[in-house]
């Protein structure tokens, strides 16, 4: 399958919420993650990539947003602990976004594989192979993130 400019405008409502996320979860600024999101899906139109399947598209769009959001982070070093904003996506996904906001305060080593397991419903395996990180890595980050997303619960109680 090839994206073109009919099925673009599609795409981008189907994936421009996962996408997003994906970016937030490295830069965790809603303005570079906005402007890190279109580059993105520039891309895509530019680009001259067939995809075999919905499921390849998803994982490429991951590993591009992936790509720019840690060259952003290069390029512009490293962001200021500021109080994550409120954003009505990630709202959405909990009642009062509480648990996000937790899990957005971890290391980026936990943060970005839990995001990517429990809000974007990724495979372990999937989510190894776009981080380019073995699963039994992604198996441990995934239990420490937890186990701290825990004590953060359970020190707040």
């Amino acid at each position: 399958m090839r994206v073109t400019r009919d099925s673009f405008t599609d795409i981008y409502e189907k994936y421009k919420n996962t996408v997003y996320s994906v970016i937030f979860n490295y830069v965790r600024n809603t303005d570079n993650a906005s402007d890190v999101t279109q580059d993105v899906f520039m891309k895509l139109i530019d680009s001259d990539v067939t995809f075999d399947s919905e499921e390849h598209l998803k994982a490429w769009l991951i590993r591009v947003a992936i790509n720019a959001s840690k060259n952003l982070l290069k390029y512009n070093g490293r962001f200021s602990d500021e109080e994550i904003p409120e954003i009505p996506y990630f709202e959405e996904h909990n009642e009062d976004g509480h648990l996000l906001r937790l899990v957005m305060s971890l290391p980026e080593k936990y943060r970005v594989p839990l995001h990517l397991f429990y809000y974007e419903d990724l495979t372990i395996r999937q989510i190894g192979n776009l981080l380019h990180v073995p699963e039994a890595t992604i198996k441990i980050r995934l239990k420490r993130g937890r186990d701290k997303l825990q004590k953060l619960i359970y020190n707040e109680g």
